[in-house]
Protein backbone atom coordinates (compact mmCIF):
# COMPACT_ATOMS: atom_id res chain seq x y z
CA UNK A 1 0.00 0.00 0.00
CA UNK A 2 1.69 3.51 -1.34
CA UNK A 3 0.00 6.49 0.34
CA UNK A 4 -0.27 9.50 -2.22
CA UNK A 5 -1.25 13.16 -1.62
CA UNK A 6 -4.89 14.33 -2.10
CA UNK A 7 -5.32 14.70 -5.60
CA UNK A 8 -7.59 17.79 -6.61
CA UNK A 9 -10.64 15.88 -7.89
CA UNK A 10 -10.86 19.15 -10.46
CA UNK A 11 -7.93 18.04 -12.10
CA UNK A 12 -8.45 14.74 -12.62
CA UNK A 13 -8.76 12.98 -15.66
CA UNK A 14 -9.70 10.09 -14.67
CA UNK A 15 -13.08 11.08 -12.14
CA UNK A 16 -16.30 9.61 -13.06
CA UNK A 17 -18.62 11.19 -14.97
CA UNK A 18 -20.57 12.08 -12.06
CA UNK A 19 -17.87 14.58 -10.08
CA UNK A 20 -18.42 16.12 -13.14
CA UNK A 21 -21.64 17.44 -11.96
CA UNK A 22 -20.25 19.18 -8.79
CA UNK A 23 -19.53 22.60 -8.74
CA UNK A 24 -15.86 24.08 -8.17
CA UNK A 25 -16.43 24.37 -4.34
CA UNK A 26 -18.01 21.19 -3.80
CA UNK A 27 -15.00 19.67 -6.16
CA UNK A 28 -12.84 21.67 -3.49
CA UNK A 29 -14.65 20.29 -0.40
CA UNK A 30 -14.29 16.51 -1.55
CA UNK A 31 -10.71 17.17 -2.47
CA UNK A 32 -9.78 17.71 1.34
CA UNK A 33 -12.00 14.82 2.56
CA UNK A 34 -10.34 11.61 0.70
CA UNK A 35 -7.05 10.16 0.13
CA UNK A 36 -5.51 8.24 -3.02
CA UNK A 37 -3.84 4.58 -1.90
CA UNK A 38 -2.37 2.88 -4.45
CA UNK A 39 -2.41 -0.87 -3.41
CA UNK A 40 0.06 -3.95 -5.00
CA UNK A 41 -1.37 -6.86 -6.72
CA UNK A 42 -2.63 -9.05 -3.73
CA UNK A 43 -3.27 -6.63 -1.39
CA UNK A 44 -6.70 -6.35 0.66
CA UNK A 45 -7.99 -3.20 0.54
CA UNK A 46 -10.73 -3.60 2.91
CA UNK A 47 -12.09 -6.51 4.65
CA UNK A 48 -15.82 -7.30 5.31
CA UNK A 49 -16.73 -7.34 8.67
CA UNK A 50 -14.03 -4.00 9.37
CA UNK A 51 -15.35 -0.64 10.15
CA UNK A 52 -16.55 1.22 6.95
CA UNK A 53 -15.32 4.82 7.44
CA UNK A 54 -14.97 5.31 3.61
CA UNK A 55 -16.54 4.67 0.21
CA UNK A 56 -13.71 3.66 -2.22
CA UNK A 57 -13.39 4.83 -5.96
CA UNK A 58 -11.35 2.81 -8.45
CA UNK A 59 -8.86 5.71 -10.31
CA UNK A 60 -6.87 2.92 -12.04
CA UNK A 61 -6.85 -1.20 -11.68
CA UNK A 62 -8.71 -3.85 -11.28
CA UNK A 63 -10.19 -5.27 -7.83
CA UNK A 64 -11.78 -8.32 -6.95
CA UNK A 65 -14.97 -8.33 -4.75
CA UNK A 66 -15.97 -11.22 -2.77
CA UNK A 67 -18.06 -12.60 0.20
CA UNK A 68 -16.69 -14.82 2.65
CA UNK A 69 -19.22 -17.77 3.53
CA UNK A 70 -17.51 -19.36 5.72
CA UNK A 71 -13.98 -20.45 7.12
CA UNK A 72 -12.19 -21.24 3.43
CA UNK A 73 -14.97 -20.67 1.42
CA UNK A 74 -16.06 -17.52 -0.67
CA UNK A 75 -18.09 -16.28 -3.33
CA UNK A 76 -16.43 -13.84 -6.15
CA UNK A 77 -19.55 -11.14 -6.74
CA UNK A 78 -17.64 -9.11 -9.02
CA UNK A 79 -14.75 -6.88 -10.73
CA UNK A 80 -14.42 -3.32 -10.41
CA UNK A 81 -12.75 -1.17 -12.41
CA UNK A 82 -11.95 2.19 -13.58
CA UNK A 83 -14.54 4.18 -12.57
CA UNK A 84 -16.52 2.34 -10.34
CA UNK A 85 -17.05 3.05 -6.35
CA UNK A 86 -16.75 0.42 -3.43
CA UNK A 87 -18.68 0.52 -0.29
CA UNK A 88 -21.38 2.77 -1.15
CA UNK A 89 -24.07 1.11 1.21
CA UNK A 90 -21.72 2.72 3.93
CA UNK A 91 -22.78 6.02 2.70
CA UNK A 92 -26.29 4.87 4.24
CA UNK A 93 -25.56 4.56 7.63
CA UNK A 94 -23.77 1.11 6.68
CA UNK A 95 -21.00 0.86 9.33
CA UNK A 96 -19.41 -2.13 8.85
CA UNK A 97 -17.83 -3.79 4.82
CA UNK A 98 -20.02 -6.16 3.91
CA UNK A 99 -17.33 -7.92 1.75
CA UNK A 100 -13.75 -7.79 1.16
CA UNK A 101 -12.12 -6.40 -2.05
CA UNK A 102 -8.49 -7.31 -2.99
CA UNK A 103 -6.41 -5.75 -6.05
CA UNK A 104 -5.87 -8.44 -8.59
CA UNK A 105 -3.35 -6.08 -9.71
CA UNK A 106 -1.98 -2.51 -9.29
CA UNK A 107 -4.53 -0.47 -8.65
CA UNK A 108 -4.95 3.26 -7.32
CA UNK A 109 -8.00 3.65 -4.90
CA UNK A 110 -9.55 7.10 -3.89
CA UNK A 111 -10.75 6.46 -0.18
CA UNK A 112 -13.54 9.23 0.51
CA UNK A 113 -14.55 10.38 3.90
CA UNK A 114 -18.51 8.85 3.73
CA UNK A 115 -19.50 11.41 5.75
CA UNK A 116 -18.55 14.01 3.29
CA UNK A 117 -19.90 12.36 0.54
CA UNK A 118 -23.45 12.15 1.74
CA UNK A 119 -23.30 15.69 2.34
CA UNK A 120 -22.76 16.16 -1.34
CA UNK A 121 -25.27 13.87 -2.31
CA UNK A 122 -28.05 15.74 -0.20
CA UNK A 123 -26.91 19.15 -1.49
CA UNK A 124 -26.41 18.61 -5.17
CA UNK A 125 -29.61 16.42 -6.30
CA UNK A 126 -27.84 16.11 -10.03
CA UNK A 127 -24.40 14.32 -8.34
CA UNK A 128 -27.04 12.55 -6.18
CA UNK A 129 -28.78 10.89 -9.12
CA UNK A 130 -25.86 9.78 -11.17
CA UNK A 131 -23.82 8.61 -8.37
CA UNK A 132 -26.73 6.65 -7.28
CA UNK A 133 -28.13 5.38 -10.36
CA UNK A 134 -24.74 4.06 -11.47
CA UNK A 135 -24.42 2.22 -7.61
CA UNK A 136 -27.74 0.62 -8.00
CA UNK A 137 -26.36 -1.63 -11.69
CA UNK A 138 -24.76 -3.54 -9.38
CA UNK A 139 -27.79 -5.03 -8.13
CA UNK A 140 -28.20 -6.77 -11.89
CA UNK A 141 -25.16 -8.79 -10.93
CA UNK A 142 -26.11 -9.83 -7.88
CA UNK A 143 -29.70 -10.68 -8.90
CA UNK A 144 -27.65 -12.68 -11.47
CA UNK A 145 -25.34 -14.77 -8.61
CA UNK A 146 -28.89 -15.88 -7.51
CA UNK A 147 -30.10 -16.93 -10.30
CA UNK A 148 -26.73 -18.88 -11.26
CA UNK A 149 -26.44 -20.61 -7.79
CA UNK A 150 -30.09 -21.27 -7.25
CA UNK A 151 -30.93 -23.13 -10.42
CA UNK A 152 -27.94 -23.53 -12.33
CA UNK A 153 -26.42 -26.82 -12.37
CA UNK A 154 -22.28 -26.82 -12.17
CA UNK A 155 -21.86 -26.41 -16.25
CA UNK A 156 -24.24 -23.64 -16.66
CA UNK A 157 -22.60 -22.17 -13.70
CA UNK A 158 -19.27 -21.83 -15.36
CA UNK A 159 -20.41 -20.59 -18.47
CA UNK A 160 -22.22 -18.01 -16.68
CA UNK A 161 -18.69 -16.88 -14.57
CA UNK A 162 -17.04 -17.04 -18.08
CA UNK A 163 -19.60 -14.90 -19.80
CA UNK A 164 -18.97 -12.54 -16.92
CA UNK A 165 -15.55 -12.71 -17.03
CA UNK A 166 -15.43 -12.08 -21.08
CA UNK A 167 -17.86 -9.36 -20.98
CA UNK A 168 -17.18 -6.03 -23.32
CA UNK A 169 -16.18 -4.14 -19.96
CA UNK A 170 -13.36 -6.08 -19.13
CA UNK A 171 -11.94 -5.92 -22.80
CA UNK A 172 -9.47 -4.28 -22.11
CA UNK A 173 -7.89 -5.52 -18.93
CA UNK A 174 -6.70 -8.92 -19.66
CA UNK A 175 -8.65 -10.78 -16.90
CA UNK A 176 -7.74 -13.97 -17.07
CA UNK A 177 -4.30 -13.28 -16.48
CA UNK A 178 -4.58 -11.91 -13.04
CA UNK A 179 -7.16 -14.61 -12.05
CA UNK A 180 -5.87 -18.03 -10.94
CA UNK A 181 -8.12 -21.29 -11.85
CA UNK A 182 -9.03 -20.86 -7.78
CA UNK A 183 -10.90 -17.51 -8.68
CA UNK A 184 -12.36 -18.31 -11.41
CA UNK A 185 -13.75 -21.24 -9.38
CA UNK A 186 -15.06 -19.23 -6.65
CA UNK A 187 -16.72 -17.22 -9.42
CA UNK A 188 -18.68 -20.22 -10.62
CA UNK A 189 -19.75 -21.21 -7.23
CA UNK A 190 -18.34 -24.67 -8.03
CA UNK A 191 -14.81 -26.64 -6.93
CA UNK A 192 -11.48 -26.14 -8.50
CA UNK A 193 -11.31 -29.67 -9.34
CA UNK A 194 -15.16 -28.49 -11.04
CA UNK A 195 -13.70 -25.40 -13.04
CA UNK A 196 -10.78 -27.35 -14.24
CA UNK A 197 -13.06 -30.38 -15.81
CA UNK A 198 -15.16 -28.01 -17.07
CA UNK A 199 -12.65 -25.69 -18.97
CA UNK A 200 -11.00 -29.03 -20.67
CA UNK A 201 -14.49 -30.17 -21.58
CA UNK A 202 -15.39 -26.47 -23.08
CA UNK A 203 -11.87 -26.79 -24.55
CA UNK A 204 -12.81 -29.95 -25.97
CA UNK A 205 -15.80 -28.70 -27.11
CA UNK A 206 -14.47 -25.68 -28.93
CA UNK A 207 -16.19 -23.32 -27.02
CA UNK A 208 -12.76 -22.01 -25.79
CA UNK A 209 -9.54 -21.40 -26.30
CA UNK A 210 -7.36 -21.67 -23.45
CA UNK A 211 -3.53 -20.10 -23.76
CA UNK A 212 -1.40 -20.34 -20.73
CA UNK A 213 -3.58 -18.71 -18.49
CA UNK A 214 -5.53 -16.97 -20.97
CA UNK A 215 -9.30 -18.14 -22.14
CA UNK A 216 -10.59 -17.15 -25.40
CA UNK A 217 -14.34 -17.41 -25.98
CA UNK A 218 -14.80 -17.79 -29.50
CA UNK A 219 -18.50 -18.19 -29.85
CA UNK A 220 -20.20 -16.64 -26.74
CA UNK A 221 -23.28 -17.95 -28.26
CA UNK A 222 -22.87 -21.48 -27.44
CA UNK A 223 -21.83 -20.50 -24.19
CA UNK A 224 -24.64 -18.13 -23.47
CA UNK A 225 -27.05 -20.90 -24.61
CA UNK A 226 -25.46 -23.83 -21.62
CA UNK A 227 -25.82 -20.46 -19.40
CA UNK A 228 -29.17 -20.29 -19.98
CA UNK A 229 -30.36 -23.85 -19.76
CA UNK A 230 -28.37 -24.85 -16.50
Amino acid sequence: MVPRSNNNCAECTKASKCFQLLYSDELEFISKKKTQVTYLKGETIFKQGAFAPYVLYVVDGLVKVYLQTGVNKQVNIRLTRQGEFMAFSSVFDENIYQYSAVAIKESTICMIDKTALKQLITKNTDFAARIISRNFRNEFRYLEIIRNISYNQMRGKMASALLYLSGEEFQYENVFQCLTRQDIADFASVTMESAVKFLKEFEAEGLIQMQGKDILIPDHEKLALISRNG
